[in-house]
């Protein structure tokens, strides 16, 4: 019931939620009907059309007479916005486009590798194989090679690993961040291809691995 009180007086319509136009949210209470303290409201019809500055018993009226509610979407504006619309309509439009947008929603993990610059084959193909596990899993890999003392005067062994490692999981994954130096450490991200990104999110979400060291 859009106009009925209840057996304690208060309006059966009373809501609290946030209106949401072009700029983002303008209001976080949204009055409804005879909750719209202002005397005069700038109306705007069920389609959008601008009907014009009217009093507000005017506007109640009019919503009455068509079935609809009156619904204030700009209370700071002078004199403020009010729509007519089916408020209850809104509200489950309003919900099921929630939902829809969460659903959509993807949850970003960076899983963590961390290589020295004269790691050993063996090594190497072990932590090659981990990135090539988490970009399967759809998830984004970042790549720190540590160096350490010396090491720090020769940063094209980092560039080349780097280079080495992006070109041969080139099929799952491309480099997001190229590599850059970070301190004493030299970074780079990758990110699965998006066909890889979605096929990973419908398998289990597992929790992000702690970073790995050689």
């Amino acid at each position: 019931m859009r106009w009925g009180h209840s057996c304690c007086g208060a309006p059966d319509w009373q809501v609290s939620d946030y209106k949401y136009v072009r700029g983002g949210p303008i209001s976080v209470e949204l009055r409804v009907n005879d909750q719209i303290r202002a005397r005069e409201v700038r109306l705007v019809g069920p389609e959008g059309e601008q009907v014009g500055i009217v009093p507000v018993a005017e506007a109640l009226r009019l919503a009455q007479d068509t079935d609809l509610d009156l619904v204030e979407v700009a209370p700071t504006a002078r004199p403020p916005v009010c729509k007519l619309m089916d408020y209850g309509k809104f509200k489950y439009e309003s919900a099921q486009k929630a939902r829809e947008a969460r659903r959509n929603q993807s949850l970003t993990v960076i899983k963590e590798m961390k290589l020295r610059p004269k790691i050993d084959p063996h090594d190497y193909e072990t932590k090659k194989g981990h990135v090539v596990r988490f970009l399967k899993a759809g998830d984004k890999v970042k790549i720190t090679i540590m160096f350490r003392g010396r090491e720090q005067s020769r940063p094209e062994l980092g560039y080349r690993l780097l280079k080495r490692l992006a070109d041969e999981v080139t099929e799952l994954g491309f480099v997001e961040s190229s590599a850059r130096q970070d301190g004493r450490n030299m970074i780079m991200v990758m990110a699965p291809h998006r066909a890889l990104k979605t096929a990973g999110q419908r398998g289990s979400g597992e929790e992000p691995d702690a970073p790995t060291d050689v």
